[in-house]
Formats: structure tokens, sequence, C-alpha cells
């Protein structure tokens, strides 16, 4: 009798995390676009396997990610990614699963200087339900505004980084993820048009 090493998780590191990479960089290319990440999500376990999706594409050692809340989901991140877990302000990635601790990741989230404006961070957001708003925005990427369904989180979210004031190209970067495996981006230069 031969003796199988116990998976925890089905997802491949290098096959589904280019696919999800692939779907992140529509997102990113196709403001508030949605996409499903349901399929790799599914095959991940615990607690926010969306999340778990886009951490296991997006980090590596090479990369920091932070996290306000202080849960076992964000050091089993750090134990699949090998990525190292740093403040909030020194993040790459920052991720938010509970929006009461939105304001303090957008708020504190670096971004960027005049010279080096890649050295931002993009803020992974839990989008939780709650009744559909009708919003729209410009920037680059969108021809004239695009008007989107989206939730109060999504507006709370960009009004936070707008009060920021940041420099063109300075910003943060926004992805925002669904518990049914929904993603779509808002890119620091898409703005909310009232």
């Amino acid at each position: 009798m031969t003796l199988r090493p116990i998976k925890k998780h089905n997802f491949n590191t290098v096959y589904d995390s280019q696919k999800v990479f692939r779907l992140i960089l529509t997102a990113m290319s196709n403001p508030v676009a949605a996409v499903s990440i349901k399929e790799y999500a599914d095959k991940l376990y615990g607690d926010c396997p969306e999340f778990m999706a886009v951490a296991m594409t997006l980090l590596d050692n090479e990369v920091s990610f932070g996290a306000c809340e202080n849960r076992p989901f964000f050091d089993e991140i750090a134990s699949l990614t090998l990525s190292r877990r740093v403040n909030v302000e020194n993040a790459d990635f920052v991720f938010v699963i509970d929006p009461g601790f939105m304001e303090y990741a957008i708020t504190n989230a670096k971004c960027g200087t005049l010279a080096d404006p890649h050295e931002s961070a993009t803020v992974i957001i839990r989008n939780g339900g709650g009744p559909a708003l009708r919003l729209s925005f410009s920037g680059p990427g969108i021809d004239d505004r695009i008007d989107a369904d989206a939730t109060q989180t999504v507006r709370d979210a960009i009004a936070m980084r707008e009060t920021r004031d940041f420099e063109y190209p300075q910003g943060i970067d926004f992805i925002f993820v669904s518990d049914g495996g929904g993603l779509f981006a808002i890119p620091r230069l898409a703005r909310l048009v009232e």
C-alpha cells in the first residue's frame, strides 16, 4: 500500500496562478469590469478562499503584504507564499477582509513617490454584499465614463482614497473581491464621477 501525501489545497501554484493572474490583468486594464475567479477559489479551503487565490497569485518571496487584522489566515498566506508580512505602511499588497479596517489600510497604504510611483501599494478589499449603488467612473481605460453597480464598500473606499489627494502619478490601486469569486479593479487614476 502506497501512502499519498494529503494536500490541503488543490490549487496549482503554477497553472492556476497564471490563469488568475490573467484575470486580474483583465480587471486592471478594464476598470470596474468584473471577472470571476470562482473556479480557482473553489480549489482552496478555509476562510476566504477568494482572497487566498489572489494572495497565491500575487505574492512570493520578493514582495511583502500587510493586513490590519491579526488572524491565522494571514499566517497561512505567509506560509504558502513565502511573502513577508509587514506593517501596512510598508506593504506592497494590503489585504482588508473586515471593512472596519478599510480606512486605516487606505490612509496608511504607501502611494509611491513622484520619482518611483511604482512603489505604491495595491489594496485588496473584501467586497461585502449589500444594496447595489449605481456609480459612474472616469479615467484611463474608460471611454468618457462608465456606469457600474457597486456596493457602499466600493464607494467608501474610493472616497477615502480621494481624501489623500495624490499628485499624479502617485496613488494606490484597488482590487475588490467578493465571496462568490467576483473580482474587479479600480486603478489609481480611475475616479468616481458624481
